[in-house]
Order: structure tokens, then sequence, then C-alpha cells
């Protein structure tokens, strides 16, 4: 394998776009990886630390600055060299839009030129360096847009004055670090196809919000709107300037019949202050914060017309979509409904083909909101597990490349996606951190979750099939068993098909659930028993 970058001076392109690009070049015959991205500081740091410029052999890359393009190559002598020579057809595949007379217009350069084309937009989803971030962004609040901004890296400062100046325009700010938005019956960022419907969803977690969107549609209801607020939004160095707005445009909104909140635990300061909007909220509110206590909520639980509490908390996201279909009228449907009995001895069954030495359970998550979850469902019945992004009482992986123990890695975490695609679109890291847990004799069972929607991979499921079977059949040849699980966030309107990546998964002998948290707590259940094997092991016959 050889590596080699191709520097393209002063080009720029979003984010988004970039991350299709290296996720085609990756794809191609011969190649094993690829990157493209901006030569920040960061980037470059990234780029070196993955064996790019280190051999001299890139003079350019040396000196390559925060305004030129790096496209970086990994593989075979003569892939790496055919792209090399056709870099830049890449960069012009859908880099054109049309004009609406069948000709082929070059995307605008600005917001002020987009805005020309478009005079009845109202919104501007931006996906820029977070260095030029906050200056778009505060562009478009000017000319009277709201704004999905998919950036990361603004500074909490920014990230303050810019929502609070949006909000003296009526206008609401959308990120930074927003994922997903369900406006207007559209998705915007990763989304997934779903049906209109009374739910609406204020959330400070994208894959959170993908999940509980999936799940409603899967239940035959639908969203009427989903508002991303972006994971720093309820901190209390915020204060949910987004969040609030958001539930006031859902409480004001004829289509929406109920409000679900789906976030991870607020800060001090914010959790008082959205109790008390909550608990003057007109309409039914279902309240979802992955990890938090509701003890300190009861307060705040006003009865409804029919003597049912408005305020409902949930404690995963399955329960927030049941509850919040109860709200507007529908009945749990069946495949919410988990048998904790019938987990239990399936989980037996598993552990039954083991040896003693697998004892650990992995996870690695292409969604965060997933794996804050999963470790949820797990600190709920006392068993700890490490993690990259761990939820409080969790210890942290000290090394996030390195698993310890039983450990859930957030694979989307910034560590992992700098200078490179995100999980949900290039799976060749997470496939590759999948091959070496598969290798370590100790590990009993892999928890794995698969997003379908827009911008993700066009076949997330086939992406991880290989590596999958390739640790199964080592297991095998350890004479041992690997258990895998799985669950897949999606619908069978999106692109990719939800039942035919479930098929495929249960194909490769990998355990299926209908849900993230049903999954955990499978997961859960055979940590148990492996941790009471392990203590009646260690005791010893009597």
């Amino acid at each position: 394998m050889v590596r080699r970058t191709v520097i393209r001076k002063n080009r720029y392109f979003d984010s988004v776009f970039l991350m299709r690009v290296a996720r085609r070049i990756a794809s191609q015959q011969g190649m094993s990886d690829a990157s493209a991205v901006l030569a920040t500081e960061a980037n470059r740091k990234v780029l070196i630390g993955m064996g790019y410029g280190d051999d001299g052999h890139d003079p350019d890359f040396a000196v390559a600055g925060p305004n030129d393009l790096v496209i970086a190559l990994e593989g075979e002598e003569a892939a790496v060299d055919a792209i090399a020579a056709n870099v830049d057809s890449y960069l012009s595949q859908g880099s054109e839009t049309s004009s609406g007379t069948g000709r082929s217009l070059p995307r605008p350069r600005s917001i002020s030129e987009a805005m020309e084309r478009r005079p009845d937009c109202s919104l501007a989803v931006i996906s820029v360096p977070g260095k030029y971030a906050s200056r778009e962004a505060r562009t478009a609040i000017k000319k009277g847009l709201h704004v999905f901004l998919f950036s990361s890296n603004v500074s909490v400062d920014d990230e303050r004055s810019l929502k609070t100046e949006a909000r003296q325009r009526g206008l609401i700010v959308m990120g930074p670090d927003c994922g997903t938005a369900y406006l207007g019956g559209a998705g915007i960022g990763f989304a997934n196809a779903v049906r209109r419907g009374p739910v609406g969803i204020v959330g400070s977690t994208g894959t959170g919000m993908q999940e509980f969107a999936s799940l409603v549609h899967q239940a035959g209801s639908g969203i009427s709107s989903g508002l991303g607020t972006g994971s720093r939004d309820v901190s209390d160095a915020i204060g949910g300037i987004s969040t609030l707005m958001g539930i006031d445009a859902l409480e004001a909104d004829p289509a929406t019949k109920v409000i679900a909140v789906v976030s991870k635990p607020p800060g001090t300061a914010f959790t008082a202050t959205l109790a008390e909007r909550l608990g003057r909220c007109t309409k039914p509110v279902v309240l979802c914060l992955l990890g938090a206590v509701p003890d300190s909520w009861r307060i705040h639980d006003p009865e409804g017309s029919r003597g049912k509490p408005k305020l409902r908390w949930a404690f995963t996201i399955d329960e927030a979509v049941a509850s919040a279909l109860e709200a507007a009228g529908a009945s749990e449907p069946a495949f919410l409904r988990s048998d904790e009995r019938v987990m239990r001895e399936r989980a037996a069954i598993e552990i039954g083909k083991m040896r003693p030495e697998q004892r650990h359970l992995r996870g690695l998550f292409a969604g965060g909101t997933l794996c804050y979850q999963a470790q949820a469902v797990f600190l709920r019945s006392g068993l700890l597990v490490h993690s990259n992004e761990p939820l409080r009482g969790m210890p942290e992986l000290p090394d996030p490349d390195e698993s310890r123990e039983s450990s859930f890695v957030d694979m989307g975490a910034e560590t992992f996606v700098q200078g490179r695609p995100h999980p949900m679109i290039d799976a060749s890291l997470r496939r590759k951190r999948l091959e070496r847990e598969g290798k370590d004799p100790t590990v009993a069972v892999i928890l794995l979750d698969f997003i379908l929607g827009a911008v993700s991979s066009p076949d997330p499921v086939g992406d991880m099939l290989d590596a999958i079977r390739n640790i199964q059949d080592e297991a095998r040849g350890r004479r041992g068993h690997l258990c895998v699980v799985a669950s897949v966030c999606g619908t069978d309107e999106d692109k990719q098909g939800l039942e035919s990546q479930k098929a495929a998964l249960a194909g490769a002998g990998v355990l299926v659930f209908p849900s993230g948290a049903q999954a955990a707590s499978f997961c859960r259940e055979a940590a148990q028993m492996l941790a009471h094997r392990k203590e009646t092991a260690d005791v010893g016959p009597a």
C-alpha cells in the first residue's frame, strides 16, 4: 500500500460534499482509504498521524495552508496513481446545479448569490469550517434566514451571540454541530424518509432525532417538524435558546399535537428553566433526557384536561415514542414491546456456545446518541462500561483507539472524524476497529448500529458484512462463539431499504433488534450473565 496527497490551492467545498468525494474515491478498486479536507492545522496533524507527508515525497503537502484542499489517498500504487491523475473529475461530480431551464450552473459561492437565485428561501444550510461558520451564519441571519448550522468547532461565545441575534429577529439557529432536522416534510442533513404526522421533535441529538422519527414512522404515525438545536444548546453556557424557541414554534403549530424533547441531560440552571417552560406548555410533552434521573422532575408534572400528565418522562427513545403515540391518540406498536424473559433465554443460548475467557462486550457506534443510550441502559442496572464519550458515572477510556474490558465507543466523536468522513458515510475506520475487536479472545458480544437515510452510505450494512463474517469465523477457529448484535435506524422509504438491510444482517448470523434501546437491553442481559458466570468460575466448586 502507498499513501499520497494531492493538493488543490485555494479550493473550497463544503464538508458534506467532501465526505461524499472521499467515500467515492475510497470505494474504487485498489483503494483502501481516502480523505478530502482543508489543510487546517488540525487536519494536517491528523493526516500526518495517519502516515501522510512523512516520507519526503509530498513537498506540496508540507507547505499547504488552511485555504488549500488536500486529497489523501491510500491504496495499491496503480489505483492511487490513476485517481491522483484524475482527482478533479471527482471534485466536479455534483458541483453544479440546475438552472431550471435544463442548463447547469456553478453552485452559488455566497449566501447573497444563492438568495438572488432563490429569493423565496427561508433557510440557509451552512457546512463550512468552524473558522468561517459564524461569519456565514451571521450573514444569513442579517438577510432574514433561519440557519441550519452543520459546522462544528464554533466557539461558545459565537454560538450564544448568533442565537441571541437570531432570536431578536424572530429566527432560529439550529446548531452548530446540528446533524438533523425535519422541516416542511423535508429532511435536512442526516435524516430519514418519514411521513408527516402529529408529533413534533426538539432535539439536541441528531441520531436521537433520527431514531425517534423512524420509530414513529414505523408505528404508522408521522412527524410534523423536527428542530435540531446542536449538542451544546442545552448547556448552561447557551441556556437552551434554540430549544425554547423550538418548543414555542411547535406549541404554536396547528399540525403538532404532541411535542417530544430528546436530549442529553441539560445544565443545572437550564434544567429549571426548561422545567418551568414545559410546565406552561398547552400541549402534551414527552421528555427524554438520556442518562438523566427523573426524580427531580416530578414536581413539574401538571395534569391535562383528562387527568393525564401533560409532561411525560421517558428513559429511552422507545419509551418516548410510545408515550408520544399515546398522547397523539395512537396505541403502542407491538415491535416496541420487548420481552425480557425471551431476551434472557436467547442470551443464555449465545453464552452457552462461548469459551470461559469470553466475558467482555464491545460496542462500536456510528450514532453518538445510541452510544449514550446504551450506556444509560447499562448504568440503570449497575453495569459499568468504558467509553470515549462517557455518561456521568461511567469510566472514560484513556485512549479512544484502545478498548478496555467492556467498552462502548462513539466512532463519530471528534477524535475520529477530524480529517475524514463520518462513520455513517464511510465505514472504513469502524470496519478496521471491528476486525481488531474481533481478534480479542476475551470478547463475547459486539454491539453495532446502522443508520440509514439521506447523506448516509448507500449500503451501511454491506460496508460491514465481510468484517462481521470474518470475526465470526475467527472466533469459531478459536473454538469459541462471537455474538454480534445490531439495530438499524431507518424506514423502508429510505433509499437503502430498512427490511433489506435487516435481512442482510440476519443472513450473516447477526441478532437484529427493532431499536437501539432493545439491542442495548439484550446486551445488558448478556453482560449480567457473563458477570455471574465469571463470579461462579472465580469461586470454584464448593
